[in-house]
């Protein structure tokens, strides 16, 4: 029912069809095209912390012939002093820090970067090359180069030990613990110069793909991210392995075979997936969150701009548990607790659509009445020593989970799905703050226990959530909303304590929809597929397939979305997310 799932979506930008390159050789003829013909030209070429600097001097040296080259991190402070600075951001837990206030420039010597400056000085001619995460606190030079690179790419370089933090020197370190410093340092830091220094670049860099680098006008990308927002879109999709894995996901969607099975699949998290703008023959993959800094009215809309500032705050991502073994059971932590933990604004309230279930699956949720908390507190501890395992349904209701159930998750509720279930987990974009509280008795793909973090959990568990509580608030809280002869509408979420509102629409016809200046998230969860289209022929026909999901901006204002095909007999189906404001 997948087979026409598209793993790689594009974006065609329009009315700039030559204003991108690729490969190193038309990468630096494009450059070469701003240089001084006489005297001496320097270009900094500023990087996003992953970026392979080395392939970039290398490929860029025998066409630009340097005079000099100069790396920006020679000026920056030690090791040890970086790690000094931000150790209390980072905490010593494996997973947890706390989000850091840091610019790039708190990492650098004021003395240092002036004796780089007086280094382009002594230059007399030709092309200096000044490159590294923060090359532009150097100078912004006579040509100005932004290098990115996409946030699972860069994990990615972290699991094959290629890639340590930014200048951490710590390449064998675990994989938790260097995310950790991207996440809650490095990545802050880099993305706040982004937002100001992009702007004022000349060129682009996509960094991604090994040795195959593309290169486009600043302007021209700034113009293909305004295009990209004023029509539905969709992010590259990436999956991954993991201990609980199912099959779901590579026999619906074509995925190859893994030693271990898949059990995440990201097609809904800006922060974390990409973009593909295509500007002729050249795909550009970019980093969505991209869209967001730099788009962030038009995408998000005025009132959810106003209150979540630039970020995306919903998040759609997949657990397969097909065929595959139980979640961690799990608490996410209040609002309170993770901004002063954490300093997060807000948290991860979540919800599972049940995409697909096999039967006799099953979601854990909620506790059962009469729970003795320190019972259940001293058999977690236990279990965690593993001296016994813990008896989840002594303490946990379980719910028979069916296709298109929806359960909803605020934070403070014990829970997880088991094994059986496709899900389409619906949330709040705060995604790794996930206090795993038992993890049935197994080790992690790397053959250590994965993270627990019982004394967190137990301090966010919300006691009084019992079973008749549960089964009334959180459990398929479905409500008729409107009906046509070829649409309905029904109300499914979230509960009234998490800001995002679920519609789905059931439907055999043309449905309306209006954004009301507010960003839509939607996947299409029955059918195999259907197309969005504008009343005003505002943007062209997007096409969409069985989950997918897809992005309408606030911008578009009214679509509309039917089957693809002709005098459908069984209804079509799209769960639609949005921020209740």
């Amino acid at each position: 029912m997948c087979a026409t799932y598209n793993r790689e979506p594009i974006i065609s930008i329009k009315g700039d069809g030559h204003a991108a390159c690729r490969g190193y050789v038309a990468i630096a003829t494009q450059i070469a095209g701003g240089l001084r013909r006489h005297g001496k030209t320097v270009i900094a070429i500023e990087c996003y912390p992953g970026v392979r600097t080395e392939e970039i001097v290398e490929g860029l040296c025998i066409p630009l012939q340097p005079a000099a080259i100069i790396h920006a991190e020679r000026a920056a402070q030690s090791t040890d002093e970086i790690h000094h600075k931000i150790q209390r951001f980072l905490t010593d837990d494996r997973v947890f820090g706390y989000m850091a206030p840091f610019s790039v420039e708190d990492f650098y010597n004021q003395e240092k970067l002036e004796q780089l400056r007086e280094e382009i000085d002594a230059v007399p001619s030709g092309v200096v090359v000044v490159i590294g995460t923060g090359a532009s606190l150097v100078t912004r030079g006579d040509v100005l180069v932004y290098a990115d690179l996409c946030r699972w790419e860069i994990q990615l370089r972290y699991r094959s030990q290629e890639l340590g933090n930014w200048l951490a020197h710590n390449e064998q370190e675990e994989i938790l613990k260097k995310y950790k410093r991207g996440f809650f340092v490095e990545w802050r830091a880099a993305d706040r110069l982004k937002r100001t220094l992009l702007p004022a670049a000349d060129f682009y860099l996509d960094t991604n793909a090994d040795n195959d680098p593309k290169l486009v006008a600043v302007p021209a990308l700034l113009n293909g991210l305004k295009q990209c927002v004023t029509q539905p879109f969709r992010l590259v999709p990436y999956f991954d392995p993991g201990v609980w894995g199912g099959t779901w996901l590579q026999e619906h969607i074509g995925l190859a075979p893994r030693e271990h099975p898949y059990a995440w699949g990201f097609d809904g998290v800006p922060e974390e997936n990409s973009l593909i703008l295509k500007f002729g023959d050249v795909p550009v993959e970019i980093p969505a969150i991209n869209a967001v800094f730099f788009e962030p009215v038009s995408l998000l809309g005025e009132r959810v701009y106003a209150r979540f500032g630039a970020e995306f705050p919903i998040r759609f991502d997949f657990l397969d548990t097909v065929k595959g073994g139980n979640l961690s059971l799990q608490v996410h932590p209040l609002t309170d607790y993770i901004k002063d933990k954490f300093g997060m604004s807000y948290t991860q309230d979540e919800s599972y659509y049940i995409l697909d279930a096999d039967p006799g699956a099953q979601v854990y949720l909620g506790f059962k009445d009469g729970v003795d908390r320190d019972q259940l507190i001293d058999e977690l501890e236990a279990a965690q020593s593993g001296s016994a395992s813990f008896p989840a349904g002594k303490y946990v209701n379980v719910f028979p989970a069916r296709k298109h159930d929806h359960f909803l998750i605020p934070a403070g509720t014990i829970h997880c799905i088991g094994a059986g279930a496709m899900v389409l987990e619906i949330s709040a974009t705060p995604y790794i703050f996930t206090f795993k509280l038992w993890d049935w008795d197994r080790l992690g793909l790397d053959g250590k226990p994965r993270p627990v973090h019982i004394e967190h959990g137990k301090r966010n568990l919300q006691w009084d959530r019992t079973t008749a509580w549960t089964e009334s608030q959180l459990v398929n809280r479905t409500e008729r909303i409107r009906e046509t002869e070829c649409w309905k509408e029904e109300r499914t979420g979230l509960h009234e304590l998490e800001f995002i509102e679920t519609r789905r629409h059931w439907f055999t016809g043309p449905v309306p929809h209006q954004t009301n200046g507010n960003v839509h998230m939607l996947n299409l969860v029955e059918g195999e597929a259907a197309v969005v289209e504008s009343p005003d022929g505002a943007f062209e026909p997007y096409v969409v397939h069985y989950a997918e999901t897809f992005i309408i901006p606030a911008a578009v204002g009214a679509y509309t979305i039917r089957p693809l095909a002709d005098n459908t007999a069984k209804p079509l189906a799209t769960i639609k997310a949005y921020v209740r404001v």
